[in-house]
């Protein structure tokens, strides 16, 4: 009768670390993200991998000295289903919307099993380094664009200050410069 306990015990300990095959998928996506000085990748916690983070330094362009944080949710359904993907800040952009939904086809109409996570990240990068007024979320961002460019690049630069753009308050997303080093005593030698 021992025996039987054994065996009941140890067959429900392999049944509980049987792993989906959406978590085996998304832990292969997660381990083959490229390396980029750009992108950094959180795990508020680290034994939840379908929950994280990703925040994305723009290199260049108007969104340039800004650090933009975007929650992951991936359900079971990945991937035959895309992430669910918000950006967290609210930020003046016409592909983004004050509540952080991203207009990115790739999250919609055209996602496909075969993309993944660094496709998306990928998507993301281009949304900020050439923003796309004819497919907006934000259309007062989109009309801004369209027809006051340097209207629009002062309004983005207003809002990512945390400053406020056509009575709509906006956080600042932008990087904190370094501490200055510690004050030198005069030469250590």
């Amino acid at each position: 009768m021992l025996n039987l306990w054994k065996n009941k015990a140890a067959e429900e300990k392999r049944l509980k670390t049987v792993v989906s095959p959406s978590r085996i998928r998304l832990q292969k996506d997660q381990s083959e993200l490229v390396p980029d000085t750009t992108v950094t990748v959180e795990f508020p916690n680290v034994s939840d991998i379908t929950k994280f983070h990703v925040v994305y330094r723009p290199p260049g362009g108007m969104y340039h000295g800004g650090q933009f944080r975007f929650s992951f949710e991936v359900s079971d359904n990945y991937p035959h289903s895309p992430p669910k993907v918000l950006c967290v800040q609210k930020i003046y952009h016409p592909n983004i919307d004050t509540a952080g939904h991203v207009c990115l086809n790739i999250l919609r109409e055209d996602w496909k099993p075969v993309l993944n996570i660094q496709s998306i990240i990928f998507g993301l990068q281009m949304l900020f380094m050439d923003p796309n007024p004819e497919d907006p979320l934000n259309k007062d961002a989109a009309q801004n664009m369209i027809h006051d460019l340097a209207g629009f690049k002062q309004n983005v630069s207003t809002s990512m200050r945390g400053g406020n753009v056509k009575g709509a308050a906006y956080e600042c997303v932008l990087i904190p410069p370094p501490p200055p080093p510690p004050a030198s005593k005069g030469p250590r030698c």
